[in-house]
């Protein structure tokens, strides 16, 4: 389309993330013909995410220029999952064109995954794909951008979360020389070497300016950096391949590497060939048919819809707010009501009384009593308003605080599967906007109906005083009010249900399009999510808008009937003329004016409540669910130095994610020593992280058990479990907050533990140059550092904790290869004396290891030495050849 012209052009460009800050870029010059393949290499936080974010117009430009010609399609280092099926996710606003559509599936290999999938492309996939792997994220993330067909391609190191036989048909199908976008712009971040040789153009990265390009074989003939950097890991990840080999002195190893003949890796590999040999302590099962029993398509939903109830709140919602705030209080509140209409009654009626008195000579008797009578009353009115104030608003908040701690508390001890099925908007909205409600207009409604329930009591007693016959009226009267608000109730609790459950769905669109603006963006999808928002905006007003003509009706049915009763007290106050004082009927008639708009606001204020009650119950929905296990059991204390060897064992272990979804793990039986190093390899989805979300218990066992230490981690608390065990997580977390907090969060090391588990983790130098070291402020999620940085914080974490058992999950897939190499280095050194399970895509990194278990299907297919295995020729010897270790 944009034959002889260049896809990208940088001109002397220097760009930073905000307008103050450093430049994260600097001098960037560069072309990039149409229809080439460009790889960005460098090491960690040196600008390669920002070269990409630069392309799409995310960062500030301090000078120079960046264009780019054609449309654009973007996959993010993390990918970006919406809460849809996983076709809509891949089409994202597209029509689907089914030829096409099957072609980037069977490119981008997700055709084996849809077979694992309960509705194969029509399951619905959670929010952030929690319910897939890293590497089937990723590949949907790549789908998407590959069903596009865009004109230039910025692809942010996709492939670092797939094993290397999947990475390597990705490439080879979709973005090498001869993939499905040979004829495209690919601007490609990536720490795989074997990819190298095959771009147009290398872009060397360091400290955000350029400092090598060219070819490979360009670069190489230079002898730079790139040259030194490539000799010195090409013949290191050969050399691990070996190490552990050689100190066997392994014959049988010499004669398989031999071998020339070349197999490719399959997942069908036959029973033999993948059960070779000894395998001392493991139990391997045969793979299940592939005939599996039907699995019904109400699996393929995920998320539970935010239900309104139906009905008026019940009465248990009413008794647990008020039981919150208290007995004691409560009375005090009634009391001191009381007490406030009864100064208030008072001294009106000393005023009338007072008003009554004869004027002798221009003057009453006793005015200065009369007076400080008067004072005295007007002052404990006072008093009693601020004691009623300050009662039931403290009243309020302690059941506020209350319902919120329940929420807060039953939500943080939630299992897995309740976040899976949750979308993120429910969750904003109780903590929200219902909360607000409990908050603010709860305690709102209760003051004006207590205050005018007492001000309509002192009413009503000085009409009766003054003409008993209006008992005939104010009794009918109240009857009318009690129906209108009934009647009135039952419509707007429900309304209420109705705005409140369509609210949610705002809330879940707008954290998912802020989570995935760039994504949007780089799509020049904006148009349509805002016709999303706009469209669950005017659902969430079909149900506000009648509330508010409810409101209405209820005002003009209560004037009418107020204005009635101002009507009557007047009549009867003419009536009974010659046996009422004019103190009294002034009192009376000026009273009964305000019977209107007392009886009205009780009315609506009592409204208010019910209807904001509903609050209340939908906090208590999510107050009451499920929780995970016990965070401690009484009388099960563990030894403070458990555990203390690190041994762990799986006793046909199963695990499922939800009920009535098939095993993600199917019978394991495992016995892993101490100090033993285990890789854990397999293709994305076999279930190498299952393990790890298995020995913290984030998922319950479906069947057998699993050991630590001869303890069976089922029969102890989680927070005893977890705190004694360290993972550095596939996806880095990180707080807002000081980096010394992420780090350290308990406070429990000094700083220069906290300095030397930096130094370990290859991030002193970064820290140091930070204006604020250790108090350098991380955003949330951490996004003010690079992806590689956050993993190498959760690595220092972990070298703080060093507790006997660490799980790595791909706790370096966003490192360079350097980086890798040094990190690897420090875990062998820092973790001698420990139990270490690392999932691995790299399987260089694992080569030296004590064993290697190789998972499919959630089934152990092997698991001995690497080299054990690679003479054995199973599935790890074609896995090792895929990823040119042989």
């Amino acid at each position: 389309m944009f034959a002889d012209v260049d896809g990208v052009v940088f001109e002397n460009g220097t760009f930073s993330w905000s307008k103050d800050g450093p430049p994260c870029l600097k001098r960037i010059s560069v072309k990039v013909p149409c229809g080439s393949l460009v790889a960005v290499v460098g090491h960690v936080g040196s600008g390669k995410s920002s070269l990409l974010s630069a392309m799409l117009g995310e960062t500030e430009k301090r000078s120079g220029n960046v264009s780019v010609k054609g449309s654009i399609a973007y996959v993010p280092q993390q990918a970006w999952i919406q809460n849809a099926s996983l076709q809509d996710n891949i089409l994202f606003g597209r029509e689907k064109k089914e030829s096409w559509y099957q072609r980037v599936l069977e490119a981008c290999a997700l055709l084996p995954d849809l077979d694992n999938l309960p509705a194969g492309d029509a399951t619905e996939i959670g929010e952030k794909g929690l319910n897939l792997s890293g590497g089937q994220k990723q590949r949907v993330s790549l789908a998407r951008a590959v069903y596009r067909k865009a004109d230039v391609y910025l692809l942010d190191d996709p492939l670092s979360a797939v094993d290397a036989h999947v990475g390597q048909h990705i490439f080879n199908k979709v973005i090498g020389p001869k993939g499905i976008l040979r004829d495209k712009t690919r601007v490609l971040v990536t720490h795989g070497m074997s990819f190298l040789p095959q771009a147009d153009l290398i872009l060397v990265l360091v400290d955000g300016e350029i400092s090598e390009r060219g070819s490979y074989q360009e670069l190489l003939n230079r002898n730079g950096d790139f040259a030194d950097f490539i000799h010195t890991f090409a013949s290191s990840e050969r050399k691990e391949c070996f190490s552990e080999a050689s100190k066997r002195g392994s014959k049988r190893l010499s004669v398989r590497l031999s071998v020339t003949e070349y197999m490719p890796f399959s997942r069908d590999l036959s029973q033999e060939q993948l059960i070779g040999g000894d395998t001392n302590s493991i139990t391997i099962e045969p793979l299940p048919d592939s005939d599996e029993d039907h699995i019904p398509e109400d699996l393929g939903k995920l998320t539970k819809v935010d239900k309104a109830r139906i009905g008026r709140v019940k009465l248990e919602m009413y008794i647990e707010y008020f039981r919150t705030i208290g007995l004691p209080l409560i009375v005090s509140i009634v009391f001191l009501y009381a007490f406030q209409q009864a100064a208030s009654l008072s001294y009106n009626y000393w005023l009338s009384l007072w008003a009554d008195q004869p004027i002798i000579n221009g003057t009453q008797l006793n005015t200065d009593l009369k007076l400080g009578v008067y004072g005295a009353l007007g002052f404990a009115q006072g008093i009693a308003i601020f004691g009623t104030t300050v009662a039931i608003s403290l009243g309020c908040i302690i059941a506020s605080r209350h319902l919120h701690l329940d929420l807060l508390n039953n939500v943080l001890h939630s299992p897995m599967s309740f976040f899976e099925s949750t979308p993120s908007g429910n969750l904003l909205n109780r903590f929200a906007k219902e909360i607000d409600a409990i908050d603010n207009m709860i305690p709102d409604g209760l003051k004006m109906m207590l205050s005018y329930f007492f001000k309509l009591m002192e009413v009503c007693i000085i009409v009766l005083m003054a003409t008993p016959f209006a008992a005939i009226i104010i009794l009918p009267m109240a009857f009318l009010y009690g129906f209108i608000q009934s009647f009135y109730v039952a419509t707007s609790c429900q309304l209420r249900r109705l705005e409140s459950v369509s609210r949610s769905p705002i809330y879940t669109h707008l954290n998912e399009t802020v989570q995935g603006a760039s994504v949007i963006r780089a799509f020049n999808e904006q148009s349509r999510f805002i016709m999303g928002a706009n469209h669950k905006v005017d659902h969430n007003q079909t149900a506000y808008f009648p509330r508010f003509i409810a409101t209405r009706w209820l005002g003009v049915n209560l004037e009418f009937l107020g204005n009635g009763i101002v009507l009557a007290a007047s009549i009867l106050s003419v009536m009974a003329k010659g046996t009422l004082s004019p103190g009294m009927v002034g009192l009376a008639v000026s009273h009964s004016l305000q019977v209107t708009g007392f009886l009205s606001w009780i009315v609506r204020s009592w409204t208010d409540v019910e209807n904001n009650i509903v609050s209340v119950e939908r906090v208590k929905e999510y107050a009451d669910t499920p929780k995970e296990a016990a965070w401690s059991i009484e009388g099960s204390s563990l030894p403070p130095s458990w555990p203390q060897k690190g041994t762990i064992e799986f006793q046909d272990y199963g695990l499922q994610y939800r009920k009535g979804l098939e095993l993600a793990l199917k019978g394991i039986s495992v016995h892993i020593k101490e100090r033993e190093k285990i890789g854990i390899v397999g293709r994305t989805g076999a279930g190498k992280s299952s393990l790890a979300l298995g020995i913290f218990r984030i998922l319950e066992a479906a069947k057998g058990q699993i050991y630590i230490d001869g303890i069976n981690i089922a029969e102890i608390g989680l927070h005893d479990l977890r705190s004694r065990i360290t993972i550095i997580p596939q996806d880095p977390v990180l707080f807002s907050g000081s980096l010394r907090m992420n780090l350290d969060p308990f406070d429990a090391y000094t700083d220069e533990e906290v300095w030397n588990a930096l130094e370990l983790a290859h991030l002193k130098n970064f820290v140091s140059e930070l204006p604020d070291k250790l108090n350098h402020e991380c955003s949330e999620g951490g996004e003010n550092l690079s992806l590689g940085q956050r993993q190498l914080v959760c690595l220092a974490r972990a070298l703080l904790r060093k507790t006997k058992i660490l799980v790595l999950d791909e706790a370096t897939a966003a490192l360079d290869l350097e980086t890798d190499t040094l990190i690897q280095s420090t875990i062998r050194s820092q973790f001698e004396d420990c139990a270490v399970l690392t999932i691995a895509h790299r399987l260089n990194t694992i080569m030296d290891y004590t064993k290697v278990l190789v998972m499919d299907k959630g089934h152990i297919v092997e698991m001995d030495s690497p080299s054990n295995l690679i003479a054995k020729r199973g599935q790890f010897y074609y896995m090792c050849r895929e990823a040119g270790l042989l």
